[in-house]
């Protein structure tokens, strides 16, 4: 590494799950992301890594074995996919099948772009329409 970041440097997002099974079901089955790896018997926690194979990054989900870490997640916690279209009505049917609840964006501009969708663990997820443009 030369001191700098660059687009090929990974990113982990890793937040803690009070269900693994859950977030599997919602993320997996319902999203539509890969599991990537899953470890019941790591010596801290059980491991639970969701992703796009090839992708720059990937969602880690922790469930401590001998502490009790909650989620806290907040209204403004969000996981935002851009999907550069309509948000399929398919989708949210799966992901709402698979333990999320649709509820109301904190901030108007995530409901006028696009779906907020609650996870097991009570992160939000949102499908926005929009697609990224990173600022020049």
């Amino acid at each position: 590494m030369t001191g700098r970041l660059s687009p090929a440097h990974h990113i982990r997002l890793a937040r803690p799950s009070l269900d693994l099974d859950a977030a599997q079901r919602f993320y997996a089955d319902g999203l539509g992301l890969h599991v990537l790896h899953r470890s019941a018997h790591d010596e801290f926690a059980a491991l639970l890594m969701l992703g796009l194979p090839g992708a720059a990054w990937h969602l880690e989900l922790t469930q401590a074995h001998h502490l009790h870490v909650a989620p806290t997640p907040t209204a403004e916690d969000l996981l935002v996919l851009y999907l550069d279209g309509p948000v399929p009505p398919d989708l949210i049917r799966r992901l709402e099948a698979h333990g999320g609840r649709r509820v109301a964006a904190l901030n108007p501009y995530w409901d006028r772009w696009g779906v907020t969708v609650r996870d097991p663990d009570g992160f939000r997820l949102v499908l926005c329409e929009r697609a990224w443009r990173s600022a020049p």
